[in-house]
């Protein structure tokens, strides 16, 4: 058996108080929000090596190693939580080397794994937020990430990476703070919401609305809208997962006598597998979160959120602060198309943005990037290892000796 992964433990920052409020893209104000976080590795002594790393829809901080519980998720950190979403990524000697980089990922603003978020207890009413809790954009999460780096005492970042969702982040992030980041990492994500994926967003927030429990989100103190969050997950994972690599998937499992609906029965194996990885998330996660995860991707505008009227300008900033990315495209990814990354790229050579584009050749779709860290590593590697200064990389603090 493979050696169990180090133990790592959840962190907490409190990021907004009754003296330093903090306002959302929405205009609501809250004087008491907590980022949960995770870090690996060690920040040296000048702090120039850190690197601030978004998690996609359903992760959370927990990055790397094994964490056997968070405080405050109940029973929602269960065993699939356990194991750091990106550990084949992050290490002595992986693509985010902690022998030279301090890697920190933080659970998203209005998530449900330790940051605050509508499953969370209201301190004025002693009940969670639900309904009461503010919508939140990517913008609202870039911005308390932002808050986090100041709590650790960390001005700029070697650099940003995010996939998925968490790569909409890291363009809000690089172009909202362009003087806080060196390096830009967007993997498997785009500039924009294309109508496909709003049509598919819509149709997973119809389903937790229409769920008879959802009660406007004021669910918590009694049963949960368990399926309208499933059926949720079932329509967006078929995004997430190649086709084929359902259908492989879907033949080892065998049908489930409970796979009886009120009058229609099961009959195929990929009916049960997508049944099953329904019920499975219901045991792991908030519906509430998911609709506010729906609506910041339904709205996610970086042009507005960085006050500016076309991506030239957007760029510009780059620009500017002298910015490197390294784009990641999955040939075979049917929630952000490989079209949507040659469009950012587009954008990045019109602003004369230096930009490397790596189309990663999968079976498994959107979810390579979880899955496949030897097509990714080499490009990670040496994009991070290139931007590093010579004192940076000799730093003994940094190497641990």
């Amino acid at each position: 058996m493979p050696p169990k992964p180090p133990e790592t433990k959840a962190q907490f920052a409190r990021v907004a108080t009754p003296e330093k409020t903090f306002r959302f893209v929405s205009g609501e104000v809250m004087d008491d929000l907590t980022v949960a976080y995770e870090t690996y590795g060690k920040l040296n002594s000048r702090k120039t090596n850190a690197i601030l790393l978004f998690h996609a829809l359903s992760g959370s901080q927990h990055a790397a190693g094994y964490c056997s519980a968070v405080p405050g998720t109940g029973e929602r950190w269960t065993e699939d939580c356990q194991e750091g979403w990106w550990d084949m990524f992050i290490g002595p000697g992986k693509a985010l080397d902690t022998d030279h980089y301090f890697i920190i990922c933080a659970n998203w603003l209005g998530g449900c794994y330790g940051t605050t978020g509508p499953a969370s207890t209201n301190p004025k009413t002693g009940k969670p937020y639900g309904s009461e809790f503010p919508p939140v954009s990517t913008a609202d999460v870039v911005r308390s990430q932002a808050l986090l780096l100041d709590h650790l005492g960390i001005q700029k970042l070697h650099a940003v990476i995010g996939a998925s969702i968490g790569g909409l982040m890291t363009l809000n992030f690089a172009t909202m703070f362009p003087e806080r980041v060196q390096l830009v990492v967007p993997i498997a994500t785009g500039l924009r919401t294309t109508v496909l994926t709003r049509l598919i967003l819509f149709e997973q927030v119809l389903a937790i609305e229409n769920d008879p429990h959802f009660d406007g989100g004021n669910y918590y103190d009694s049963d949960a809208p368990e399926y309208g969050l499933a059926l949720a997950r079932m329509i967006s994972h078929k995004t997430f997962v190649h086709l084929d690599s359902i259908e492989r998937r879907a033949r080892a499992d065998v049908i489930q006598r409970s796979d009886q609906l009120a009058w229609y029965k099961v009959g195929h194996n990929v009916e049960s597998y997508m049944l099953h990885q329904g019920k499975k998330f219901v045991k792991r996660f908030d519906a509430n979160t998911y609709l506010r995860i729906c609506n910041m991707w339904l709205r996610f505008d970086p042009l507005k959120d960085a006050k500016v009227k076309d991506f030239e300008k957007l760029f510009a900033r780059s620009k500017k602060a002298g910015h490197h990315y390294l784009v990641f495209s999955i040939d075979s990814d049917f929630c952000f198309y490989p079209e949507e990354q040659a469009a950012l790229v587009q954008q990045l050579e019109q602003a004369n943005v230096p930009a490397m584009h790596i189309t990663v050749h999968s079976g498994k779709g959107h979810d390579s990037f979880l899955l496949e860290p030897d097509l990714y590593t080499p490009h990670l590697a040496y994009a991070l290892r290139r931007g590093m200064e010579p004192a940076h990389i000799a730093d003994k603090e940094t190497l641990g000796l």
